[in-house]
This record gives C-alpha cells, structure tokens and sequence, in this order.
C-alpha cells in the first residue's frame, strides 16, 4: 500500500522542503520491485499453467474424435467407389436383388467385378438422412473393427447419389427370423442366447473399447444382421453419436431412433447415454427369449406391451413365465426341454437380481 500526502502523517523526521527523510520505516523502491516481480511472475505462470491445463483436458476429450474423422476423410479415396461401378454390380439396382427397405431408404445384393458379394445401402433422396448422416456413418463404421459389428467396405458419394456398401451377410436381418413363424424355428435356445452374448460383446465394444465412445441410439431387432452361421453384427450408424472418453451423457433436440426401444429419458427429453443403448438391448433381449415384437404384443388384460408384461412379472417374482410366451414349434420334446434349461440359466446369466 502507498500512501502521499501534502502534510506529515507519520511520526518520523521532515526535510526542509518536506518530503521524507530516510528512516527504518522507508521501503527503497529496489525493495518494492523485489517483493512486486517474483509475485508478478508466479501470477503469470500460474494462470498459464491453469490455461495450459484446461487445454490439454479439452484436447484428450477431443483430439482422439478429430483424429477418428480425419484419419477417415484422408482415406476415403480408397473406400470411394464410383457409381457405375454399384450400378453394375446390383444390375442397375434391380429388384430382385433388394434386401430390404429400412428409414433411410433401401438395401441390394451386389457382386464386385472380383466376384465378392456386397450388401449396399442406396439412401432414399426424400429420407432424413441427409450429408449430414451420411457422414457421421461413414465416419463412425469406417474404423470400427469387431466381429459383432458390421463392416463397411466403401461408399459412393455423386450428385444426389449416397450409397454405402457393407460386407455381405446372407441371413439378413434378425427380425427376419425372430417374427416369421416358419423362420423362428431355427432359433433354437443355444442359438439365441449366442446371438444375445455377440448384441452384448457389440455394444461393450462400442462403449468401452473403440477409439471412441459411441452410442448407436437406434438398437433393434431389424439393424442386427446375421452371418452364415447365425452370428450377429450390429449395422445401421446412421443415428450414431460420437462422444468423449469422459463424457456420459448427451442431449439433443431431434430426437431419432425407434418408439418402443427408446429409453423414456430420451424419447422425453432428448437426454441419451450408453445406458440409452442398455435399455434398448434390453428390450431386444425380451423379444429375442419371447420371439415376439413389443410393440405389437397383446394381452387381453391391460398390459400394453411385452415390456410392461415383462415388468410386471418381474414384480410378482414370476420373470419365468416369460417362456410360457415362446412359439418355438420345436418338434422333438428332447430337444425342447434340454433348450428350456439352457434358457433358465441364461436368463439367470444375462438378468442377475
């Protein structure tokens, strides 16, 4: 603190023109900026020090998700493909060579001039999906390696055109099989519950052990495909979010996905986060060890769908009755009940009270 004023105020001796004479109680100048500079620079470097750590938080949050995108952008040119190269291999997009439809528009069987066969996603020009989507799945698949999830093999970007070519998976989708009354009955209990471990070991992968967290936001019965032996693969990213390593939830306004997966949080709210995916897989699961969809399951009591009847069951402690819902037309009774004791303990497994 200093202090000037024109009369004394102090208790110690006055030159003849007034200012102070030098005494014990005077600090030189020398020793003022001896104190005032290191006080200064420990200022200084601490609030750098603070600004350098606030950075380097913000870039391992975010670095690793520029880096996820741009290593991809920069090797796009060899997963592009050309769109004569797409027409031809699904002879001009010919019906009989269509999958399936799903939000976004429709998929082909297609034959590379090298003989493999490929699965592709032809966008609709009236769907939702827009460059925007495109990207973001181009992005998101074009790095992730796991045998529960699908692999893209390239995309074809001309005028209006988006396409997105996948590896070929001939069993189709899962829903294929688990709502068709003839088809479900290759889905023995074995068969199921490793088709529920792969969905699980998929959505592990994409929360815990990919480059990055994602959450797919629109897990269902229809976007998991299933391979000549009846393992599954995780598809369709087109709704995906990429967020931090450290980061647990997000909010969004638009809010996308599937009603009757949709965890209530985020079909109220727009809040999403990994568990928004667990409680979809655990709506699939129920379909899965039922065989029926939950939207479209009917009591005649006031249960509105398989997941309330599910609860409910849970409450009176009778979470087996579930089985007495299977349809699984199994002919040898053998083999029907060795199944049904498998299902119990993995029910046990996968539910632990």
């Amino acid at each position: 603190m200093f202090r000037w004023e024109l009369y004394p105020f102090y208790n110690g001796a006055t030159t003849n023109n007034g200012t102070i004479a030098p005494g014990k109680n005077q600090i030189s100048s020398s020793i003022i900026i001896a104190i005032v500079a290191p006080i200064t620079v420990a200022a200084v470097l601490c609030l750098a020090g603070y600004c350098f750590l606030i950075r380097r938080a913000r870039k391992k949050n975010y670095t690793a998700q520029e880096e996820f995108a741009g290593n991809d952008i920069l090797t796009a040119e060899a997963l592009q493909f050309d769109f004569e190269t797409i027409q031809a291999a699904t002879n001009r997009f010919m019906t009989d060579n269509k999958l399936g439809a799903g939000g976004f528009g429709e998929v082909y069987k297609g034959v590379l001039p090298n003989g493999q066969e490929i699965a592709v996603k032809r966008l609709s020009k009236r769907s939702g999906q827009g460059a925007e989507e495109f990207k973001n799945e181009v992005i998101v698949v074009a790095r992730l390696r796991h045998r529960n999830l699908v692999r893209l093999q390239g995309f074809c970007m001309e005028g209006e055109e988006k396409i997105l070519v996948y590896e070929f998976l001939p069993n189709k989708s899962l829903d294929n099989f688990l709502y068709d009354i003839e088809k479900r009955q290759q889905l023995d209990w074995p068969k199921r519950y490793n088709i529920i471990r792969g969905i699980a070991r998929g959505i592990l992968y994409l929360h815990e052990d990919s480059p990055l967290r994602i959450i797919h936001r629109d897990l269902k019965a229809s976007n998991v495909l299933l391979d000549e032996d009846m393992n599954p693969k995780i598809a369709d990213f087109g709704m995906a979010r990429i967020v931090g390593v450290d980061q647990t939830q997000g909010n969004t306004s638009k809010i996308v996905g599937t009603y009757g997966y949709m965890a209530p949080e985020y079909a109220m709210q727009g809040q999403f986060s990994v568990k928004s995916d667990v409680y979809s897989f655990g709506v699939l699961v129920l379909e899965i060890i039922t065989g029926k969809k939950n939207s479209s399951f009917y009591r005649t009591d006031s249960v509105g769908n398989l997941l309330s009847y599910a609860w409910e069951l849970w409450r009176d402690e009778t979470p087996m009755q579930l089985k007495t819902e299977l349809n699984m037309h199994i002919s040898d009774k053998s083999t029907k009940s060795k199944s049904l004791s498998v299902d119990a303990a993995s029910i046990t497994e996968l539910c632990p009270r």
